[in-house]
């Protein structure tokens, strides 16, 4: 009896530190690209796709009509890899980049605004504010580049120690959030380039995420530490309570309100989390391609959407809705 026991224990918290609780089924599927993404992002509500394929290029795609909106072609004349993108907050703008060069695209006309070249360092995220001209660049070369593309101001933002991993910007385009391999992250003012709230991490901070309201920020390392933040005065809220010995992340979203964060992995894990206390609220795997062994898949994006359900994006060209169940 002891023995028996002792087995359903250990099979009980095997099942829990793997995560298998699914939280629900597939709600509707979304095959985009059949050779995989490199890039894939959502827009807030969940409603736009765009990526880039090899095979296809660069494409944007309404997924609540299920149909293309506009095959926006390759970045350069080079046809070089796109490996990051963001939509912006109000749908209008993205911004696609690659390793040395980024393009600004005004979607509701389907045609690039621009494209420019950085030269000091490779590029290895980007964010967009609402009017399109406003970006957030960050390098390797340690610095978080802001760029007023219609006046031409550009910001070093130079506290980061070591490459820049990731970062996020105000649908406004006033404040950043910026996180390194130096285990920091730092909310700023791109005006002043004043540093408002530092959050200091034990490993290398490879996520970050701000809520459009400007209420709270999220920050993520790479040894499974992972928090909300309450930036009216910079004090953490929550920490998330990850089932795993270790979890990276590699996209994260505010809902409107605040009160969830949904994130994605590059092990196919889509979850959603309580912002006030940290637990986990639904978790789901996401899928990969049909014909890869073994299957994989890097959750680009994720977004919620007006229903209240959760959608992915990832390196499997697929876009997934969930539904969420009690």
């Amino acid at each position: 009896m002891r023995q028996s026991f002792l087995a359903a224990t250990f099979i009980l918290a095997l099942f829990t530190l793997t995560g298998c609780d699914i939280s629900g089924p597939e709600r509707q599927r979304w095959d985009l690209a059949a050779d995989g993404a490199t890039t894939f992002s959502l827009s807030r509500d969940g409603r736009f796709a765009l990526f880039y394929s090899v095979q296809q290029g660069i494409v944007l795609w309404d997924l609540q009509q299920n149909k293309k909106l506009a095959d926006l072609g390759s970045q350069d004349p080079h046809h070089t890899t796109v490996t990051n993108s963001e939509i912006s907050d109000n749908q209008r703008f993205a911004i696609t980049v690659t390793a040395q060069n980024f393009a600004v695209w005004d979607l509701a006309w389907s045609q690039a605004q621009g494209l420019w070249s950085v030269s000091d360092g490779i590029i290895r995220d980007a964010a967009i504010a609402n009017d399109g001209k406003q970006i957030l660049l960050a390098l390797s070369n340690g610095k978080a580049l802001y760029v007023d593309l219609g006046n031409g101001r550009r910001l070093e933002f130079l506290a980061h120690r070591e490459k820049v991993n990731a970062v996020a910007l105000s649908p406004n385009g006033r404040y950043a959030l910026s996180g390194g391999d130096d285990n920091q992250a730092y909310f700023w003012d791109t005006v002043s380039g004043q540093i408002l709230y530092r959050f200091e991490h034990p490993t290398r901070v490879n996520q970050v995420a701000l809520q459009r309201d400007g209420k709270l920020a999220f920050t993520a390392d790479s040894g499974n530490q992972a928090f909300v933040w309450d930036l009216s005065d910079g004090h953490q809220q929550a920490a998330l309570a990850i089932r795993l010995r270790q979890q990276n992340f590699s996209s994260a979203r505010f809902s409107d309100d605040g009160r969830y964060l949904a994130t994605g992995s590059p092990s196919k894990r889509v979850e959603l989390w309580h912002t006030a206390t940290g637990e986990r609220a639904a978790y789901w795997k996401a899928a990969t391609q049909e014909n890869e062994r073994p299957g994989s898949a890097v959750v680009y994006d994720v977004a919620i959407t007006p229903e209240g359900d959760v959608r992915s994006g990832s390196s499997a060209g697929i876009a997934q809705d969930w539904y969420l169940t009690d």
